[in-house]
């Protein structure tokens, strides 16, 4: 019986609840649950990536507004400037809060958390811009819940608002918004949408990175880089200062930048300046010992001395090593090999095995051969040719 037979043996499924497959032909097995049969795969995969969005960007938020309300509500004076252990402990939160909620979704809905990746993706082509729109306005839209759930949660007005130092000017503030920005985006670019070996390692490369741009920003800016960051605490409190389109403009304005570096270093083979970066100097070692290299060497030309070893398994049909020693066994010259009290007899000068070789022993000289030896040489061939010929 095949597996799409009997689907409810192939796999776990949840209790009194039989799979179905798809009958899309791009994706023949792909199981569906019961009532969604109807469902275009498309349709379903939007969902999918909307819904592990909405997750991933409420949990990423959650935890950081939940240290920065841990940071900005201690027992120090509320007016006065954050410490350094403060800042430090807020960028801390960020980046390892990203790291992991990357971690967790990647999968899922590629955890991006972010309007302006989105933004970026979408100029790359990563993503199309349906997508990217539903996906920026489910970000958004986690980043209120996020910051609704942790205004009720925790005691204390919620401080977590990102505002402008007094001695930062607006447009100080949109450059480090926009430099920022464009560092966590290319970072993406390069350690998640650029599949390499770490790949699997970006989730902590892209918190390290949002880490870092935190410790620079945070003092002067509040450390934003992501327009639903800074949206979901004002709509909570219902208080927009008259420069947050920074934390618009800004953000989105590092897409653009990181695209546009992106697009240039990808134009211009990036992958040729250093070729060995992404190499573990294990390649051959891998290949040799890989089946792929057995095939390449059975499709090599055959050996021109008469030990072509490829041709034993093609001839006996069995496998290489045994295939070798039975021909091998065969031959008056050779013992087998794999009956270690037997001796190996002598070779003689020349042995005939049938690969071309002439024995030293008349009785081993070919029919072609002794036609070869009593015809006529070139000399006097053309010296009869030329007397017939006279004649």
């Amino acid at each position: 019986m095949s597996r799409t037979d009997n689907p409810s043996r192939s796999f776990s499924i949840l209790p009194r609840m039989k799979p179905s497959y798809t009958t899309d032909l791009k994706r023949p097995g792909e199981t569906r649950l019961p009532g969604v049969g109807w469902l275009p795969n498309r349709v379903r995969h939007l969902f999918i990536s909307i819904l592990g969005e909405f997750i991933g960007t409420f949990l990423f938020l959650f935890f950081a507004f939940a240290a920065t309300q841990v940071a900005n509500t201690g027992p120090s004076d509320t007016d006065a400037p954050p410490s350094l252990v403060e800042l430090l402990y807020i960028s801390l939160a960020f980046g390892l809060s990203l790291a992991v909620n990357v971690w967790v979704f990647f999968r899922i809905s590629g955890g991006l958390f972010n309007p302006a990746v989105t933004i970026a993706l979408a100029l790359s082509g990563a993503i199309d811009w349906l997508k990217a729109s539903l996906l920026a306005m489910t970000q958004i839209m986690a980043g209120i819940v996020a910051a609704g759930v942790v205004s009720a949660v925790f005691p204390g007005d919620l401080a977590v608002r990102t505002t402008l130092n007094p001695n930062t000017s607006l447009v100080r503030g949109l450059f480090i918004e926009t430099f920022l920005t464009a560092e966590l985006v290319f970072t993406i670019f390069m350690l998640a949408a650029e599949k390499h070996k770490a790949t699997h390692l970006a989730p902590l490369g892209i918190g390290l990175a949002l880490f870092v741009a935190e410790l620079a920003g945070v003092w002067f800016t509040g450390g934003s880089l992501n327009p639903a960051r800074s949206f979901g605490p004002d709509v909570i409190l219902l208080t927009f200062d008259a420069h947050h389109w920074i934390y618009w403009i800004g953000p989105l304005l590092g897409a653009v930048l990181a695209v546009v570096f992106y697009r240039l270093i990808k134009f211009l083979e990036y992958e040729t300046a250093n070729p060995g970066a992404d190499s573990d100097g294990q390649e051959g070692t891998r290949y040799f010992n890989s089946p792929e290299s057995a095939e390449n060497v059975s499709r090599e030309p055959g050996r021109t001395d008469g030990t072509n070893e490829t041709v034993y398994p093609e001839s006996f049909g069995q496998p290489w090593g045994d295939a070798r020693l039975s021909a091998m066994s065969q031959s008056d010259g050779f013992a087998d090999t794999r009956k270690p009290s037997t001796p190996a007899r002598p070779l003689p000068i020349y042995q005939f095995g049938g690969d071309g070789n002439r024995s030293d022993s008349e009785s081993s000289v070919s029919r072609s051969d002794r036609s070869f030896y009593d015809g006529p040489d070139l000399e006097s061939g053309s010296s009869r040719d030329m007397s017939e010929a006279t004649h």
